[in-house]
């Protein structure tokens, strides 16, 4: 099972990080907590549905959906507020959530012939005004949540459509390929989350290939911010660059590969080659996306590929997916839309995608938090000789099992927290965060006192 966020880690330690506004980064801080404690959700079972929401049902064979609110909770799924074939709630948040479930199912029906995310009519349960202020969405292995937006950087999650469908997505990975959540196989899910939410925003506006901006999560930006959207899949790196969020990391190409321990293998930067790549293609065959180059993918992801399977495994797929619609033009699009970002399907798997682990012996502990849906990483460290925390954190240090707590990282857009031990490091996922873990991150990430 995999949790997915839509903003990455290291988007929301840059902002945690910020020097001179206290209270931005104590609520940057407050979302890598909370996100650290949604991890450990994915060990549990789904939501109860107590009944098929509104009209619909598995025997008519029309979609159900109930979007919920956590009343800026953390109890999940929360209150349900708006069911399928319910009239508008009157909560712009809850609307643009039903809007948004109604736009993704309906790329998958329509387009794909697949009924929900898991192609056998399962419920979609959507929770939105999750906890005060949090500047985050993700599928956590069971149902979406989306929180407000912080109005400072974030607008509400539910604004852009794609921020939904590219939650959504993520479902559909899981019950598809289930591509593990690390390296090139994690940049892949991503990107499978950006190509098909790309695909739900043209099909609602009716926009060609050609026409489209390619912009990911347009308006989830504050207008204070220096910034087009999250990421851009046909330019990927130039979505945004602001002194308070930073710059847009993802890169457009496999020799630009970023090999790190972070973001779960940079998965949220690495994306930006197979989303160049899906553009490319894409522009390349003409008409809408959804269409051939969306069947094109769907077929690939479909298509059997092991979890593991890296970009060259997965562009091999495509072109075999593009062979099977019997235009020479359309296959020869692919190929050289995988071939201009480094990428020769079929190829051997390179060492890239695997992070190493470096060990640095120091007598401190530092921690690490990146990924989330923005991919942003977050560093603090305490230095157990001179810092202030340094009791709280020894103490702490001693009592928590952190071998135990160990891996679970594979829930896409959730945090991950790398936390440095002197001689040892720990890569623990935010769902495994026990109540002293959590607090011991909090205060390694936290600024020390002046």
């Amino acid at each position: 099972m995999t949790t997915c966020r839509f903003i990455p880690p290291y988007l929301v330690q840059q902002i945690a990080s910020v020097q001179d506004d206290a209270d931005l980064a104590h609520r940057g801080q407050s979302t890598l907590a909370i996100d650290e404690q949604l991890r450990r959700r994915r060990l549990i079972g789904p939501p109860r549905v107590e009944a098929v929401p509104g009209a619909a049902s598995r025997d008519t064979g029309e979609d159900a959906w109930t979007i919920h609110t956590a009343s800026n909770g953390t109890s999940l799924p929360g209150r349900p507020v708006r069911s399928a074939g319910e009239d508008k709630s009157g909560d712009v948040v809850v609307d643009e959530a039903y809007a948004g479930v109604v736009a993704s199912l309906g790329l998958f029906r329509d387009e794909y012939g697949r009924s929900s995310y898991d192609d056998r009519g399962a419920p979609v349960v959507a929770t939105v005004h999750y906890e005060q202020e949090y500047v985050n969405a993700f599928w956590d292995g069971r149902q979406l949540v989306f929180g407000d937006g912080d109005g400072k950087l974030f607008a509400r999650f539910t604004k852009p459509v794609d921020v939904l469908a590219h939650e959504f997505t993520h479902a559909v990975t899981q019950h598809t390929s289930g591509f593990v959540y690390e390296g090139q196989p994690g940049a892949l899910n991503e990107s499978m989350s950006d190509v098909f939410s790309a695909c739900v925003k043209q099909r609602l506006i009716g926009q060609s290939a050609a026409e489209a901006d390619w912009l990911v999560g347009e308006g989830i930006f504050a207008p204070s911010v220096q910034g087009r959207a999250l990421r851009s899949m046909s330019e990927p790196g130039t979505a945004y660059d602001d002194p308070k969020v930073g710059r847009d990391r993802q890169v457009a190409h496999l020799s630009d590969y970023v090999d790190t321990a972070d973001d779960n293998g940079g998965v949220h930067i690495n994306s930006g080659i197979p989303n160049r790549a899906f553009y490319l293609a894409a522009t390349g065959i003409g008409g809408s996306s959804w269409e051939v180059t969306g069947r094109i993918w769907y077929a690939a992801l479909t298509s059997g590929l092991g979890a593991d399977a890296d970009f060259a495994a997965f562009a091999e797929a495509t072109v075999a997916a593009a062979d099977e619609t019997g235009v020479d033009s359309v296959r020869e699009a692919v190929t050289n839309a995988w071939t201009e970002v480094g990428v020769e399907p079929g190829s051997r798997r390179s060492d890239a995608g695997r992070p190493s682990r470096p060990r640095r012996p120091r007598r401190r502990v530092a921690v690490r938090r990146s990924g989330g849906i923005a991919g942003m990483t977050t560093a603090g460290e305490v230095d157990l000789d001179t810092d202030p925390r340094s009791e709280e954190v020894r103490q702490l240090a001693e009592r928590i099992d952190f071998a135990s707590l160990a891996g679970s990282t594979d829930q896409p857009d959730r945090y991950v927290y790398a936390i440095d031990l002197e001689e040892e490091e720990f890569v623990v996922g935010e769902q495994a965060l026990t109540p002293e873990l959590s607090r011991l991150v909090s205060l390694v990430l936290d600024q020390p006192p002046r």
